[in-house]
């Protein structure tokens, strides 16, 4: 089995490729010139926005785990030309060259309703309007009807392996006046590499599938676990399953996280 890694460098990559690198996994990583990778994966010298740089990234591997997107920027364009374009100059490159590919992509629960009645659920109807999570969705679509052998994983708020990513949650919430009892689902570093080495068994070709933790905490919980002043309000919560994803799909899959809870990280110095 070669599995090549679109996005190697970035918040997700290097993590998910260290750890399968260390389970024996063959990997090879498309990256920028002048980036670089853990040791003892392949890099091969590409961008997603340059077609012809994906022949031989493509060519001879087994899996495509395509991590590459484009989130925190004002650029609108820029989000839609990576998260999209992008998906699309993989998404034919594959096609082209390696038709029997199995082809896992990465997204977002960021693509549900915030006025959800309910937690997210992969067959809710969504029609985000933001630019990351509507590219995103476009870029599900390409891959559905691409006629490959897809899978697509939706990730909430990712955490853990000293990224830094949950210290700045709490102001970033504090600042759009989230309400301290809004409870938000995440996943932990470890816990991604896990479900993507789990759907490289075949188990969620074919699907959309939540990936979450057990048991989402609230903006205040994290907050007092980062000994950050969160702000508490009288006013009563309006939507309370805003951020939180149904992950009865992924538990029947035969996914259970490791790391349960934030808490659970914080025990075992993981964040």
């Amino acid at each position: 089995m070669t599995i090549l890694i679109t996005g190697g460098t970035g918040l997700v990559g290097p993590r998910i490729l260290k750890r399968f690198i260390e389970a024996g996994i063959d990997c090879r990583a498309l990256v920028r010139a002048g980036k670089t990778v853990p040791e003892g994966v392949t890099v091969v010298e590409g961008d997603i926005l340059s077609p012809d740089s994906l022949v031989a990234a493509v060519e001879g591997v087994t899996s495509i785990v395509h991590l590459a997107a484009l989130f925190r920027t004002p650029d609108d364009d820029q989000i839609w030309k990576v998260n999209l374009d992008g998906t699309r100059n993989l998404i034919a490159a594959a096609k082209e060259h390696n038709p029997d590919v199995q082809f896992l992509m990465a997204s977002t629960s960021n693509v549900y309703d915030p006025d959800i009645t309910h937690p997210g659920r992969e067959d809710d109807e969504v029609s985000p309007t933001l630019a990351y999570p509507a590219s995103k969705i476009a870029a599900e679509k390409e891959l559905r009807d691409s006629g490959l052998n897809w899978g697509i994983l939706r990730l909430p708020f990712i955490y853990g392996d000293g990224d830094g990513h949950l210290d700045s949650l709490p102001k970033i919430a504090s600042d759009m006046k989230w309400h301290p009892a809004q409870k938000l689902s995440v996943i932990h570093h470890e816990d991604i590499a896990r479900a993507f080495e789990l759907a490289l068994t075949g188990v969620m070709d074919g699907r959309v599938v939540n990936i979450a933790d057990e048991s989402p905490l609230t903006m205040y919980e994290i907050a007092e676990i980062l000994d950050f002043p969160y702000e508490d309000s009288s006013e009563p919560l309006t939507n309370p399953w805003k951020g939180h994803m149904d992950v009865t799909l992924a538990r029947s899959l035969g996914f259970e996280p490791k790391v349960p809870t934030i808490y659970h990280a914080v025990r075992e110095g993981m964040l």
